[in-house]
């Protein structure tokens, strides 16, 4: 092949790189709302959920007392042999969290029923997220739990849909658990996205420290959000039926621009500096402008202990048994060790947090090359700033325990 022909295809080959480039960074939009592509990252590899949500087993852990508790006072009820006692976890995304709340719940239950009434009562089980929720991954793991034992503890069913909408019938939940959910939000408040308004939230992705009229608007619709949610349950679960809620949250005296309750927290969690650098990177490299920078939020909002208590209040219809603030620690003092002597290491788990939380809404705003582009520049700065790693991040929760009257 002579040098003509040779320069003549190079060129037409980064003609063809250069469309795809441009085809592929172009900002994104999603149609039919925020519930099409909100979901953990699906999957078993080491951006999935599956293998990232060590901060939700945590909370999960400190909980159970209480879950165990309220299943243990709480009303048995009387059963036909055409009856079974209904269960259902809400925003169960994937992996072995939602498995072992079931589990923990239909062992407590049976326990009591054969020891109190004398039977071995039938269980269903509901494992209930968004229709985007990697369903697959969450039955794969589901058939190896039953597989491996020799009586089938509850029957499985998948509910695909919003939990801020009805998802079951009038009455027929005994128990619905939603554990590390309640604070995604069913959208981004409209007057966020809009670039005119004073609640356009620039150079930011998410709204701890953002401006007024931005708190503001999340705060709203955070309220409008669980009233919702509340309200659907109350028509869903029995009377004497128990609702449990763990979702992030925040002190009751806390601002709620004050999302995270100290400041090494604040610099060091995923949803705040590491990831607004790493958006102001691709700004500065030229691969996505202003708009599309300020364009993306991320829909997640920290209530505190009275924004829930007062939802509950003007919801009805539940007493609550026990509330708690509780303080999760990112990780065990071995990992902090461990990560100190590696970097590297430690910006790499830090980017797989935030692929497993957020790469599908991110791919949607900016497409996948983009989204991975974004990642890279995330886990270069969390990798760089070794002052990061000897910081300790608390995550804040907010444990609810409701009866139905």
């Amino acid at each position: 092949m002579d040098s003509f022909s040779s320069m003549a295809i190079s060129s037409i080959r980064a003609n063809s790189e250069h469309e795809y480039m441009k085809r592929e960074c172009q900002p994104k939009t999603w149609t039919g709302g925020l519930h099409r592509v909100l979901c953990m990252q699906g999957g078993d590899d080491d951006g999935s959920y599956a293998k990232n949500s060590e901060a939700p087993a945590s909370a999960i852990t400190l909980s159970k007392p209480l879950l165990l508790t309220a299943i243990q006072s709480m009303k048995l009820f009387v059963q036909s042999e055409e009856d079974s006692l209904r269960i259902a976890d809400l925003g169960c995304a994937t992996g072995y969290n939602t498995l072992a709340t079931i589990d923990m719940v239909v062992e407590g239950l049976r326990e009591r029923y054969i020891k109190e009434c004398g039977v071995d009562p039938e269980f269903e089980a509901f494992f209930s997220d968004l229709p985007s929720n990697d369903f697959n991954s969450l039955f794969r793991s589901l058939a190896t739990t039953l597989s491996n034992n020799k009586a089938r503890r509850y029957y499985a069913a998948g509910v695909p849909g919003s939990f801020y909408s009805r998802l079951f019938p009038k009455g027929k939940l005994h128990v619905a658990v939603s554990l590390s959910a309640l604070h995604w939000l069913s959208q981004i408040p409209e007057i966020v996205l809009d670039n005119r308004s004073p609640a356009w939230n620039k150079g930011r992705a998410w709204i701890d420290g953002a401006k007024k009229e931005v708190v503001e608007a999340y705060a709203k619709q955070s309220e409008e959000d669980l009233e919702d949610f509340l309200r659907c349950r109350k028509e869903e679960i029995v009377e004497g039926g128990v609702l449990f809620m763990l979702m992030g949250g925040r002190p009751g005296s806390q601002r709620p621009d004050n999302q995270l309750d100290d400041s090494d927290s604040r610099a060091k969690h995923p949803f705040t500096c590491s990831m607004d650098q790493a958006w102001e990177d691709l700004l500065n490299e030229g691969l996505i402008d202003e708009e599309t920078r300020d364009g993306f939020n991320i829909p997640a909002y920290m209530r505190s202990t009275e924004e829930v208590e007062r939802a509950i209040e003007r919801c009805g219809g539940f007493e609550i048994q026990r509330m708690e603030y509780q303080r999760i620690v990112e990780h065990s003092k071995e990992k902090q060790d461990e990560w100190i002597r590696d970097p590297v290491s430690y910006g790499r788990a830090k980017a797989n947090l935030v692929r497993a939380t957020l790469r599908p809404i991110v791919e949607a705003h900016v497409g996948p090359y983009l989204s991975e582009e974004l990642f890279k520049r995330f886990e270069n700065r969390v990798s760089s700033d070794i002052s990061l790693i000897h910081k300790t991040c608390f995550y804040g929760v907010i444990v609810v325990c409701a009866i139905r009257k």
